[in-house]
């Protein structure tokens, strides 16, 4: 496969790059009352191209573990130390998460307990033992039964107030647990369930598996268009068995539902396969550039977008008419507003928001410096 001088495998960070792209416009638009359609995450049941974004990520933190533990155990690296590497990344995510949440004013008593960066620490720390203890017929036979697992306990587990089978907003199992295990610490929107919560959390995990497995194809000794072959054929056959399961278990990114689960890992692996074939096989790497830059430090510079935008809605400044208003505020209705439509313009700052971002990352690219997170 195609690797730059570290050996970095440019598919795997073009992937990653597209996808911290894509959560960063998601996330950024100039006004969350002008978005389009499909940057807007599904009302409930669906999908989107918002909906996308965070399994992509979970599907490539996947394949990282199988990148990287795959390398150390196959040079004889101990256990132990593995081990400790896995948990020190675990704990890092994690009290990132929380600083994430709560920054820049940290009223722990309402603090978010849950988050993306959390939800990423804990499926990375239960997939990355998983690999490092089975091989891949376990790992497949663990990813499709935490889904049947997920699948069994949402459709035949009552829960007091409610019955099985229930997938309404704020009215399941899943909610019910939260609102059980972190009140008065979920989302601030729904405040009596979290998107990413403790049950679901559980389908999640499988989500990554399903990348461990395409990391173990993609480092593979097979024929590049053997893996790009398989990549796709395998993935548009999950992404069509989670299209079928929505008939007994909706789509949903909220509940992290088993169909949604394989679908959105089928849609990941046929992305993977698509690059792959354009960068291994038809050796056309030079799109790849911009992406890499943000692929190569993506946790970091998620996290920066995330300080950042805090920023821009926490610092005040004088208005044209002498009033208080936000930073974001002033840019976007001096900058952007003025000269596009509500639409247009909150896109159109979104994208630049993701070019401020890219510009902090491409000296880390050039420099060829990966922060270990």
């Amino acid at each position: 496969m195609y690797g730059d001088r570290r050996g970095r495998i440019i598919s795997l960070d073009t992937l990653r790059g597209l996808t911290i792209a894509g959560m960063i416009l998601v996330n950024n638009p100039g006004s969350w009352s002008h978005v389009y359609r499909p940057l807007r995450h599904a009302e409930w049941h669906g999908l989107t191209f918002a909906d996308l974004v965070f399994p992509f990520f979970l599907f490539v933190v996947g394949i990282s573990v199988a990148v990287a533990f795959g390398r150390r155990l196959g040079a004889g690296e101990d256990r132990r130390s593995l081990y400790l590497k896995i948990m020190r990344r675990t704990i890092i995510l994690l009290a990132l998460g929380l600083l994430l949440n709560g920054f820049p004013r940290y009223d722990l008593p309402s603090l978010r307990i849950p988050g993306v960066l959390q939800r990423i620490a804990v499926c990375y720390l239960v997939s990355a033992a998983i690999f490092i203890n089975s091989r891949w017929k376990a790992q497949l036979a663990w990813a499709a039964g935490l889904l049947l697992l997920y699948w069994a306990v949402m459709e035949w587990v009552p829960f007091p107030g409610g019955s099985a089978g229930l997938y309404d907003k704020g009215n399941n199992l899943a909610a019910w647990i939260d609102g059980r295990l972190l009140t008065g610490h979920m989302w601030a929107v729904t405040k009596t369930w979290d998107p990413e919560g403790v049950l679901s959390t559980i389908p999640a995990v499988s989500t990554t598996l399903f990348g461990v497995l395409a990391g173990r194809w993609l480092t593979g000794d097979r024929a590049p268009r053997d893996k790009a072959a398989w990549l796709l054929a395998g993935g548009a056959a999950a992404a069509a068995l989670g299209s079928l399961w929505h008939l007994v278990m909706p789509i949903n990114k909220n509940l992290w539902t088993s169909s949604y689960a394989l679908l959105t890992a089928g849609l990941a692996s046929i992305c993977l396969g698509a690059i792959y074939w354009l960068v291994d096989l038809r050796g056309r790497k030079r799109w790849t550039v911009p992406a890499r830059v943000l692929g190569m430090n993506a946790i970091a510079a998620y996290v920066l977008a995330g300080i950042a935008a805090r920023l821009l809605i926490f610092i005040t400044i004088a208005g044209p008419n002498g009033e208080q208003v936000t930073i974001k505020a002033w840019i976007y209705n001096s900058m952007f507003i003025s000269r596009l439509g509500d639409l247009n313009a909150s896109l159109v700052f979104a994208i630049a928001f993701i070019i401020i971002i890219w510009l902090f990352m491409l000296p880390l690219y050039r420099a060829r410096i990966c922060i270990k997170i």
